[in-house]
């Protein structure tokens, strides 16, 4: 059997919380802008989004994994293949639990950035909590700009392994965000890729972006903003 190593881009925002494009785009992006065989929209704390996409997945020729960005009391935690929420607000502890409870799994984003569950002086506490905490994947690489730094420290805390999978995301609040940051899995499918996080065979990759990414952040930031506010309710504990 031929070895197949396809790309999953596993953190996606959309209209539905604080990114700019909407799931119709999205879609239509991914199909004709991107290699993607697998996407998760994982807009904070809500699955809307995420449903809307898997109802229209047939249509296309990747994969959508439903998944949701849920602001715990620590930070940030990705649950992906749920079917329920999460809801915002409780310890990560009981948020990775709830994802696993559904078989889903967590990944743990931007770890060492502000609004990460380690936070960026959590170097020294991370084999604790890697023993402590459940959760599948450590996003190492996340391609929003700013977070250049907290990728360097994730990519050398893990360096060790410590049983948890790596995984890449872009993050992406604007179209051409998505798959400048990716997670290579063997296999082609989002079954594939569950296998490939359990097996501990995934990878952190970067995409394109650079400095133009840079800019188009810089440029669209007050936008963001006033896409979170509007969406105050579902995004009030980031």
């Amino acid at each position: 059997m031929k070895d197949v190593w396809s790309k999953a881009d596993l953190h996606i925002h959309s209209s539905h919380s604080d990114g700019l494009a909407r799931i119709p785009q999205i879609m239509e992006h991914v199909q004709e802008h991107t290699d993607l065989s697998v996407i998760a929209i994982t807009d904070h704390n809500t699955m809307e989004g995420a449903l809307f996409a898997k109802s229209l997945e047939d249509m296309y020729e990747f994969e959508v994994i439903v998944g949701e960005e849920i602001s715990s009391r620590s930070g940030h935690i990705i649950g992906l293949f749920l079917e329920k929420p999460v809801p915002a607000g409780l310890s990560a502890a009981e948020t990775i639990h709830r994802i696993n409870d559904q078989q889903g799994i967590a990944i743990i984003p931007h770890p060492f950035s502000k609004r990460g569950v380690f936070g960026p002086f959590g170097r020294n506490g991370f084999l604790d909590a890697v023993s402590e905490l459940a959760f599948q994947a450590l996003e190492v690489y996340n391609s929003i700009p700013y977070l250049v730094w907290a990728n360097r420290v994730a990519a050398k805390v893990f360096a060790g392994g410590q049983g948890i999978a790596a995984t890449g995301g872009s993050d992406a609040h604007v179209l051409k965000g998505i798959g400048t940051g990716y997670t290579l899995f063997r296999g082609t499918s989002a079954e594939d890729l569950r296998s490939s996080v359990k097996n501990l065979e995934t990878r952190a990759e970067t995409g394109s972006g650079g400095l133009g990414m840079a800019v188009r952040y810089a440029v669209r930031i007050p936008q963001i903003r006033r896409q979170h506010a509007w969406n105050w309710e579902r995004c009030a504990s980031e």
